[in-house]
Protein backbone atom coordinates (compact mmCIF):
# COMPACT_ATOMS: atom_id res chain seq x y z
CA UNK A 1 0.00 0.00 0.00
CA UNK A 2 1.82 3.32 -1.10
CA UNK A 3 0.98 5.68 1.76
CA UNK A 4 2.81 8.88 0.19
CA UNK A 5 1.41 9.91 -3.18
CA UNK A 6 3.88 12.77 -3.65
CA UNK A 7 7.30 10.73 -2.67
CA UNK A 8 6.02 8.04 -5.27
CA UNK A 9 5.80 10.92 -8.39
CA UNK A 10 8.42 12.26 -7.36
CA UNK A 11 10.64 8.85 -7.09
CA UNK A 12 8.77 8.20 -10.50
CA UNK A 13 9.83 11.51 -12.25
CA UNK A 14 13.36 10.71 -11.18
CA UNK A 15 13.74 7.20 -12.30
CA UNK A 16 12.52 8.60 -15.48
CA UNK A 17 14.85 11.13 -16.33
CA UNK A 18 17.37 8.74 -14.95
CA UNK A 19 16.44 6.27 -17.55
CA UNK A 20 16.27 8.60 -20.17
CA UNK A 21 12.97 7.81 -20.76
CA UNK A 22 10.73 10.79 -22.84
CA UNK A 23 7.46 10.22 -20.62
CA UNK A 24 6.03 8.79 -17.66
CA UNK A 25 3.14 8.35 -16.01
CA UNK A 26 2.22 9.39 -12.78
CA UNK A 27 -1.31 9.03 -10.60
CA UNK A 28 -3.50 11.79 -10.29
CA UNK A 29 -4.12 14.22 -7.34
CA UNK A 30 -4.96 17.83 -6.95
CA UNK A 31 -1.64 18.98 -5.31
CA UNK A 32 0.62 16.21 -7.63
CA UNK A 33 -1.07 18.41 -11.08
CA UNK A 34 -0.26 22.00 -8.87
CA UNK A 35 3.45 20.38 -8.43
CA UNK A 36 3.58 19.05 -12.23
CA UNK A 37 1.77 22.49 -13.60
CA UNK A 38 5.07 24.38 -11.62
CA UNK A 39 7.87 22.04 -12.82
CA UNK A 40 6.47 22.69 -16.51
CA UNK A 41 5.99 26.55 -15.48
CA UNK A 42 9.87 26.66 -14.60
CA UNK A 43 11.28 24.68 -17.19
CA UNK A 44 12.08 21.64 -15.41
CA UNK A 45 9.57 19.64 -17.54
CA UNK A 46 8.27 20.23 -20.98
CA UNK A 47 4.72 19.15 -20.71
CA UNK A 48 1.87 17.22 -18.78
CA UNK A 49 -1.49 16.05 -20.01
CA UNK A 50 -4.40 14.33 -17.47
CA UNK A 51 -5.35 11.66 -19.06
CA UNK A 52 -8.54 9.18 -18.08
CA UNK A 53 -8.91 5.33 -17.92
CA UNK A 54 -11.91 4.29 -16.89
CA UNK A 55 -12.61 5.53 -13.03
CA UNK A 56 -9.01 6.42 -12.77
CA UNK A 57 -7.15 9.25 -13.62
CA UNK A 58 -3.25 9.75 -14.69
CA UNK A 59 -0.68 12.56 -15.19
CA UNK A 60 1.55 11.67 -18.77
CA UNK A 61 4.77 14.07 -17.85
CA UNK A 62 7.06 14.51 -20.85
CA UNK A 63 10.23 15.10 -20.08
CA UNK A 64 12.97 17.91 -20.55
CA UNK A 65 16.44 17.37 -21.22
CA UNK A 66 19.70 19.70 -22.85
CA UNK A 67 21.47 19.47 -26.25
CA UNK A 68 23.66 17.25 -24.58
CA UNK A 69 21.22 14.55 -23.77
CA UNK A 70 21.24 15.34 -20.24
CA UNK A 71 17.98 15.89 -17.60
CA UNK A 72 17.25 19.35 -17.12
CA UNK A 73 16.67 18.30 -13.49
CA UNK A 74 19.84 17.44 -11.20
CA UNK A 75 18.06 17.35 -8.27
CA UNK A 76 14.31 16.34 -7.11
CA UNK A 77 13.97 15.73 -3.45
CA UNK A 78 10.80 15.25 -1.07
CA UNK A 79 11.38 17.45 2.14
CA UNK A 80 8.13 17.18 4.03
CA UNK A 81 7.29 13.53 4.37
CA UNK A 82 4.35 12.16 6.41
CA UNK A 83 6.28 11.50 9.41
CA UNK A 84 8.00 14.25 9.70
CA UNK A 85 6.54 17.68 8.50
CA UNK A 86 8.88 21.26 7.39
CA UNK A 87 7.03 24.20 7.59
CA UNK A 88 8.34 27.55 7.22
CA UNK A 89 7.26 31.02 7.32
CA UNK A 90 8.13 33.38 4.45
CA UNK A 91 11.29 34.95 5.23
CA UNK A 92 12.95 31.49 5.13
CA UNK A 93 11.63 30.45 1.67
CA UNK A 94 12.99 33.73 -0.22
CA UNK A 95 15.67 31.86 -2.09
CA UNK A 96 17.13 28.60 -2.74
CA UNK A 97 20.19 27.45 -4.34
CA UNK A 98 21.15 30.99 -5.22
CA UNK A 99 18.03 31.63 -7.34
CA UNK A 100 18.44 28.71 -9.41
CA UNK A 101 16.57 26.02 -7.50
CA UNK A 102 12.96 25.80 -6.25
CA UNK A 103 10.98 24.78 -3.43
CA UNK A 104 7.58 23.54 -4.13
CA UNK A 105 5.19 25.61 -0.96
CA UNK A 106 1.92 24.40 0.29
CA UNK A 107 0.14 27.50 1.73
CA UNK A 108 -2.97 28.85 2.37
CA UNK A 109 -3.50 30.11 -1.09
CA UNK A 110 -2.20 26.60 -3.16
CA UNK A 111 0.61 25.28 -4.15
CA UNK A 112 3.08 27.77 -4.59
CA UNK A 113 7.08 28.14 -5.59
CA UNK A 114 9.24 29.87 -3.19
CA UNK A 115 9.72 33.03 -5.20
CA UNK A 116 5.35 33.78 -5.53
CA UNK A 117 5.12 32.21 -1.91
CA UNK A 118 7.44 35.36 -0.93
CA UNK A 119 5.87 37.42 -3.26
CA UNK A 120 2.38 36.76 -1.44
CA UNK A 121 3.72 37.80 1.47
CA UNK A 122 2.91 33.88 2.91
CA UNK A 123 4.46 30.71 4.61
CA UNK A 124 4.17 26.77 4.44
CA UNK A 125 4.52 23.67 4.52
CA UNK A 126 7.76 22.86 1.98
CA UNK A 127 6.67 19.85 -0.28
CA UNK A 128 9.68 19.19 -1.91
CA UNK A 129 12.71 20.72 -3.76
CA UNK A 130 13.94 20.71 -7.25
CA UNK A 131 17.04 22.38 -9.41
Amino acid sequence: MMTDIIADSLTRIRNAAGRKLDTTELLHSKTIEAIVKIFVEKGYLDSYEVREEGNKKFIKVVLKYDDNDRSVINEIKRISKPGRRVYKGKDEIKRFKNGYGTLIVSTSQGVLPNDEAFKRNVGGEVICSIW
